[in-house]
């Protein structure tokens, strides 16, 4: 199906189940779903998705209840998407990484009928924190032997009869995806059918994907990158495979091994691929495109030069969808691209009142197709109202848009730091940062200045446990940023606390704060 025919799609049908259907009847046997332990075809997966929602009826889910699927990247994790949907209930994937308060939000957010985990993951729900509101039935994958009786598992019933489909219109929910929380605790974002539709048609769009291609993924499912990248995959008539996580070093064989021409990428992925070894494995593959957001302009060019791979920024978030992309136009490598039809942006200031040419501010997004966008964050209208308010959602992202119509990203408006009357962008001062050849990662936050507002601090892992000077590294900045935006305080650290697709804890960061360790300019 090409982007023109899947636009074509009554809106009534762009729904999770009426698009496997139609689907199945134009594809049959193609493959839909890939993965290394089993496939799922384009005419099977209506089956799959009917019997998947007996399963969960014969757990007592129920249309309108919410599934928590708190697994890792797998077949079982799709299935019991596609039963959700089906059955006119809510997938709620959790991320597998969360732990202890985190797991005890999420859970008790969600307010589930049903927790579906497997063995390993299990034993996380037996934390004295998180334990009181586990009452909710949970149910085990994999074998049935040998079940802990502290909780009350039971092994997930078999596929069941096929049930007709719910037939839920295109503006309900399929799915509550989490924030990834790194500057407080995670929002439960409700995301309906027609969202993800449009996902999929617009970024297979600027992607170019076609029914001959394999999407390729390694990011998790618990977050909004991977579920659309199936939903490219579906439009299109194409293949979509995925492995549990990235891995450097495996990387390029299971893409290889997938016969991935598309791939999906974050732009610390990206530079942790290019500091590993070059080898043979840099070009024996078949992936033409890559989409990665958050990627500079010099590591566009350095992987495209090593790894022959094309890489495309599209901006978009959890709450929104494909909004930006840097293929409409001329390409625009590094940036965040031009505005896709179907959506207005402004940039304002505080009182949403939109900025003089030029002039960065924060992004707000307003969408014009119906449910293109989430329908808001669960249990939270208070948060809702906030982000929603004057009928244009607020990213949180400070950007400018230049004299050719294309948008940059500057910072999280959260992340700007203010320093003696001038803002500091921290993006900025880590892209300094990184290219510093004994320097490896690093993440840069205000924190409490002695006399005005904030000073700015910078978390360093070196490279190959090389530290390198801290007065030579100040030198470094002082030729490549203004004097105020130099850092005043360096701390070397093992690693930075990330969430589980690569975002960095800036709010754990600034807790930390300055320690007795902590390198300081001033003394």
């Amino acid at each position: 199906m090409s982007a023109e025919q899947a636009r074509s799609i009554p809106y009534t049908s762009r729904t999770l189940p009426r698009i496997l259907s139609l689907q199945a009847a134009r594809h049959g046997d193609k493959t839909l779903i890939a993965s290394a332990s089993r496939s799922i075809t384009y005419g099977g997966a209506p089956d799959i998705a009917a019997r998947s929602a007996g399963r969960l009826a014969a757990a007592g889910v129920q249309a309108g209840d919410r599934v928590i699927a708190f697994l890792p990247n797998s077949m079982d994790l799709v299935e019991l998407w596609f039963g959700a949907a089906w059955l006119g209930a809510v997938l709620v994937p959790i991320n597998t990484e969360f732990r202890g308060e985190q797991l005890r939000h999420a859970l008790t957010l969600a307010d589930p009928a049903l927790i579906v985990t497997d063995r390993q993951l299990l034993e996380h729900l037996h934390d004295p924190v998180v334990r009181p509101v586990t009452a909710t039935r949970i149910c085990i994958t994999g074998a049935a032997t040998d079940l802990n009786g502290d909780l009350p598992a039971t092994p997930l019933p078999p596929p069941g009869e096929p049930l007709a489909a719910h037939g839920a219109p295109p503006g309900d929910p399929v799915a509550i995806l989490y924030t990834s929380g790194t500057s407080g605790p995670s929002k439960g974002v409700i995301c309906p059918h027609a969202q993800f539709f449009w996902w999929g048609v617009l970024t297979g769009e600027a992607l170019d994907v076609t029914s001959d291609d394999v999407l390729f993924t390694v990011l998790p499912f618990f977050h909004t990158n991977a579920l659309n990248t199936m939903w490219q995959a579906l439009l299109a008539g194409a293949t979509f495979s995925f492995g549990e996580r990235f891995s450097a070093s495996q990387f390029w064989d299971q893409a290889r091994q997938a016969g991935a021409t598309v791939t999906y990428l974050l732009g610390a992925m990206v530079f942790i691929l290019l500091k590993s070894p070059p080898g043979a494995a840099d070009r024996a593959h078949s992936i033409r495109v890559g989409l990665s957001p958050a990627t500079s302009p010099e590591l566009v060019e350095q992987f495209y030069q090593r790894f022959g791979i094309r890489l495309i920024e599209g901006y978009g978030s959890t709450e929104t969808n494909l909004v930006m992309s840097n293929m409409i136009g001329s390409y625009a490598p590094g940036t965040m691209g031009r505005v896709v039809p179907g959506f207005e942006v402004r940039i304002v200031d505080e009182n949403d009142s939109e900025v003089a040419a030029g002039a960065s501010g924060e992004l707000v997004i307003r969408h014009t197709e119906p449910f293109s966008v989430a329908n808001g964050y669960f249990g939270n209208p208070g948060a809702t109202a906030t982000a929603w308010r004057n009928l244009w959602f607020h990213t949180g992202d400070r950007v400018l848009r230049d004299d050719q119509g294309i948008y940059h990203f500057l910072d999280r408006i959260k992340d700007s730091i203010r320093r003696r009357g001038e803002n500091i962008s921290s993006w900025e001062v880590e892209q300094a940062l990184l290219s510093h050849p004994d320097i490896k990662s690093t993440a840069v936050v205000g924190v409490p200045a002695e006399v005005g507002e904030e000073d700015v601090m910078a978390f360093i892992v070196p490279r190959d446990g090389n530290l390198p000077d801290p007065n030579a590294v100040i030198r470094y900045l002082e030729d490549r940023l203004a004097r105020f935006a130099v850092p005043r305080y360096l701390q070397y650290v093992d690693e930075l606390p990330l969430t589980e697709n690569g975002k960095i804890k800036k709010y754990m960061l600034k807790e930390w704060g300055v320690g007795p360790e902590t390198w300081d300019r001033d003394e």
